[in-house]
């Protein structure tokens, strides 16, 4: 089967449900990385591996959800909860700017507290401070919830959070497309169908987002593949996903505890990945979670991004995983592995590059 499925990429041709399912669960590692390197110098000849400079913020970590895999929420009234003030996360900006920064990521839980109009004078005082920055900000889970609190549709929610400064959407809170692993580890949290819902709406209102994929719960193979296909096929309409970013999850002081999934495992999905999503450009590694050495791996089984520099990271590192790679040392990683560095901004246009 590993011939068949390589004369149909080599032929520009998709990949199907169950040769997805024979490559990440019957073939060798190497040789699916092999595929995935193949494809990822088709999609990406100049041999660039790219960043961004960014900084993750994370305004609160107060959440309704409760999900069973996260380290960093705490609940309503509990001991440790905060929220930052418009004050701090502008003053937490400005840090960001004077390192050259151009990406805000900014997020948080379901905050019970917060509705529309927090957002958007928040969003209006970056925008008007920092022009330089782009607000690619809140997760699916977040906009609905902003809605729910505000009264609003999906639709409008969008609509304005873009008028006051949004301009593209993280992945986040997709962990896996699949509602019986989302029930099991987050069933406080919005289905897969809502996550696509507010995707599909973002991408028609002309923002362009990110997906994402986390892994590692118990999860069956099948439902990795599962998670993929779904990505691929609301990605046709609208051309509106920008990259594709799967992790592994970080067991570490979480309910749900557990082994979570081996370096071997994140290569595996991560080619199976490449190999699925043809219809996206661009495949992110993530040295956050993998650290340095392995991410470095992942460029040779596929991916071309390393994400950002992530001045800020607290989430993760919440679950006990602490890995930290300046933008020189990004720069340095990609050179060594024979690559072009390039400094991007938010949709992929290049800044700098780093021979």
């Amino acid at each position: 089967m590993l011939t068949r499925i390589a004369e149909k990429l080599n032929g520009g041709r998709s990949i199907d449900q169950n040769e997805a399912l024979f490559l990440l669960q019957e073939a060798d590692l190497l040789e699916v990385g092999q595929l995935a390197d193949r494809v990822r110098r088709r999609l990406h000849p100049a041999r660039r591996v790219t960043f961004v400079v960014d900084r993750n913020v994370n305004y609160s970590n107060v959440c309704l959800a409760g999900c069973s895999f996260c380290a960093f929420y705490r609940a309503p009234g509990a001991e440790g909860g905060y929220l930052l003030s418009h004050e701090q996360i502008l003053a937490k900006v400005a840090e960001l700017v004077a390192q050259g920064g151009t990406q805000l990521l900014l997020q948080g839980g379901l905050h019970p507290e917060l509705a529309i109009d927090w957002f958007e004078e928040l969003f209006h005082a970056i925008r008007q401070s920092f022009p330089s920055v782009q607000i690619h900000s809140l997760s699916p889970a977040e906009i609905v919830h902003i809605a729910d609190q505000s009264g609003l549709n999906i639709v409008d929610c969008l609509k304005r959070l873009r008028i006051a400064g949004l301009a593209s959407l993280p992945g986040g809170g997709a962990e896996l497309l699949v509602d019986e692993v989302r029930q099991r580890i987050s069933p406080g949290k919005i289905g897969w169908q809502q996550w696509a819902q507010v995707m599909t709406e973002a991408h028609a209102q002309g923002m362009p987002t990110t997906a994402t994929m986390v892994f590692g719960f118990g999860e069956e193979p099948s439902q990795i593949v599962e998670h993929l296909f779904r990505i691929r096929e609301l990605q046709p309409d609208s051309g509106g996903f920008s990259a594709f970013i799967p992790w592994t999850f970080q067991p570490n002081n979480t309910a749900l505890g557990g082994k979570g999934a081996s370096a071997w495992d994140y290569l595996k999905v991560l080619a199976v990945s490449r190999l699925v999503l043809d219809n996206i450009p661009n495949l992110q590694a993530s040295w956050v979670t993998q650290g340095a050495e392995i991410a470095q791996t992942a460029l040779f089984f596929g991916a071309n991004d390393l994400g950002g520099t992530m001045l800020e990271e607290n989430v993760v590192a919440a679950a006990g995983t602490s890995f930290r790679l300046s933008q020189q040392e990004l720069i340095e990683l990609i050179r060594e592995a024979g690559f072009v560095a390039g400094r991007r901004d938010t949709g992929y246009r290049i800044l700098e590059e780093y021979r």
